[in-house]
């Protein structure tokens, strides 16, 4: 069966900056993201975490509609149109293609973003501390750390001659990590074999791809859609016998090797307070873009053991979660 777009319909608002409204009626919040709802239980959880920090919550005092692109990017735009013509109070825009959607969409109704990326290279702010318009957010840098992945993955793994990428090219920053892994495989004197994925069917198909190359351990470069599948490409990887890095914790949880990155639902629960901080009146210009207070690295020792591999102390000292 087809999962419903609409999860819940609960009310209107009109936009921005008649964001005060009569006692008798909810603000309505529009909330969409680039995958799914079933991915997306915890950052939705955070969110609602900090909207009611701010004191607001679903079905109180206010409303949310949701909508999920289901890994197909190009269907956000119209989902941003759908906010526009419900005059939701706020659009919450989850990745950045989701953001880039939202700005497009409208410049009246305020947008908090939460993107893994830098917002100012994908046109969604001109400047981090005071963002112009009607858009602000929350940014965990994700895109950002594909080559000190790539080191750690390295460490490692000295002995492999032959590593892959495995990405999105949907995603906005594809190009842009794709550069940096390029680069730190030079660096590092190994062979780096790009492989694409835009469907989880794809992602069967890419192990098929790295035996036939004979690729010896995986990069999973940041992307909404892949980290969604972050349990998926840890099961395969195991059973191919590949060691993994990738951008978030949960994916070392779900069985990957190592991640290393910022929290993503620290980014969303930020983002609900914002949310919750424009519904009273704040404007999005004036509230400076959340950047992240630090990076884990985080190994998963019981999948090395899987895998043959010996993980020195020295490595996991500096860990900061080990997983056994």
């Amino acid at each position: 069966m087809r999962r419903r777009d609409f999860i819940s319909v609960l009310g209107g608002a009109a936009a921005w900056p008649l964001v005060a409204r009569a006692q008798s009626a909810m603000p309505t919040i529009g909330f969409f993201h680039a995958t799914t709802a079933e991915a997306n239980h915890d950052t939705v959880a955070a969110f609602r975490d900090g909207l009611s920090q701010t004191g607001f919550v679903e079905g109180r005092n206010v409303a949310i509609e949701y909508r999920w692109a289901e890994g197909q990017y190009d269907r956000l735009p119209a989902k941003a149109g759908e906010f526009v013509q419900l005059r939701v109070a706020i659009i919450v825009a989850n990745t950045p293609v989701a953001a880039r959607a939202a700005k497009q969409a409208t410049t009246s109704i305020p947008i908090v973003f939460t993107v893994g990326s830098d917002p100012i290279k994908d046109g969604l702010v001109t400047n981090l501390s005071r963002p112009s318009g009607n858009i602000t957010g929350a940014t965990f840098f994700s895109n950002l750390l594909t080559a000190k992945r790539f080191e750690l993955l390295h460490e490692l793994v000295p002995n492999a001659r032959v590593f892959s990428a495995l990405v999105n090219p949907k995603n906005l920053n594809a190009e842009m990590q794709i550069n940096e892994a390029q680069e730190a495989a030079r660096a590092m004197a190994v062979q780096l074999v790009l492989v694409k994925a835009l469907t989880e069917g794809d992602i069967e198909n890419c192990f098929d791809t790295f035996k036939q190359q004979q690729v010896q351990a995986l990069l999973v470069l940041s992307d909404a859609f892949l980290n969604n599948h972050a349990a998926q490409i840890a099961k395969l990887a195991l059973r191919y016998g590949l060691p993994t890095c990738f951008a978030y914790r949960e994916a070392t949880v779900a069985g990957g090797l190592l991640s290393y990155g910022s929290s993503q639902t620290d980014a969303y629960r930020q983002s609900g307070i914002y949310v919750g901080r424009i519904l009273k009146g704040e404007k999005p210009a004036d509230l400076p873009v959340v950047q992240p207070a630090k990076f884990e690295f985080v190994i998963n020792t019981k999948t090395a053991k899987a895998l043959g591999l010996a993980v020195p102390n020295s490595i996991q000292l500096l860990a900061d979660e080990v997983i056994e």
